[in-house]
């Protein structure tokens, strides 16, 4: 009886043992799949995007094997601290509050504030597509629209501008396409959707207000994994490189979204 006990100890002791240098291997990669193209689900449920693409060679550069773990943005720093999840390949800003409560990486996309104009107002001070930043904060009386506590009111704040607020993006992508406001600052995604819904009263100008550096994070003081992530970054540029890959992979799903720009559009500052 002692013998089988013994045995059976020995046989547990190694597959606990077994169970947790796998567990240990694993990479446990926080994001929020609610965001196409870069963070998303298939048809079956399963991750997808680009930011999954770049998880999952991120653990192949490391010899980890990645798991995503769906996490609510909000959540993703909180669940870091606390060791739910090892890094975040989240689309994440890089930012002096956030910089406190993890650790990131260098960047390797930026997100950019762009612009949505009403279309007869752009015509009347000769906008175009490919005007600049400095050409909108040039006119005078502009009449700016942005989402409460958000960069859209914040940047034309930060240049002296009055700005209306709205609700949400809904009312103020209105508000541009039928006149009773004339710009709306936001990411690509908003802007080119509230284009697409009103191509007629509605115009880009694609030059950036603002250029949101992203990075990976990580919990305060785990060195060793944002090194790697660094060492990693750093390859994307080599010959046939991640950027490389990942353009060849989504280029024409991006130029779909955006109508005029692959993924060079989040490489390039």
């Amino acid at each position: 009886m002692k013998k089988i006990l013994f045995i059976f100890t020995v046989i547990f002791t190694v597959i606990m043992l077994s169970s947790c240098q796998s567990e240990d291997n694993i990479l446990r990669v926080g994001m929020d799949l609610r965001y196409p193209p870069f963070e998303s689900v298939t048809v079956s449920n399963d991750p997808e995007g680009i930011s999954v693409d770049i998880a999952n060679a991120f653990g192949a550069y490391i010899g980890r094997e990645v798991k995503i773990i769906n996490t609510e943005f909000s959540s993703i720093i909180p669940d870091l601290q606390s060791g739910g999840i090892d890094i975040a390949i989240a689309s994440m800003s890089i930012t002096e509050a956030r910089e406190i409560e993890a650790d990131f990486s260098e960047t390797y996309f930026y997100f950019k504030i762009i612009s949505l104009i009403n279309k007869s107002f752009a015509d009347a001070n000769n906008l175009t597509e490919d005007s600049t930043i400095e050409d909108i904060l040039a006119i005078e009386s502009t009449r700016y629209i942005g989402i409460a506590a958000q960069v859209s009111v914040q940047i034309p704040s930060s240049y002296g501008k009055d700005v209306t607020e709205a609700i949400d993006v809904g009312t103020a992508v209105e508000s541009v396409a039928q006149g009773t406001s004339d710009i709306l600052l936001m990411s690509a995604n908003p802007v080119v959707n509230g284009y697409n819904a009103n191509p007629n009263t509605t115009m880009i100008v694609w030059d950036s207000f603002v250029s949101s550096p992203i990075g990976m994070a990580t919990k305060n003081g785990n060195t060793e994994l944002i090194n790697q992530a660094n060492a990693f970054i750093a390859t994307f540029n080599d010959e046939g490189g991640l950027y490389s890959v990942l353009s060849e992979k989504w280029d024409s799903i991006i130029l779909g979204n955006l109508g005029r720009f692959g993924l060079s559009f989040y490489i390039n500052e």
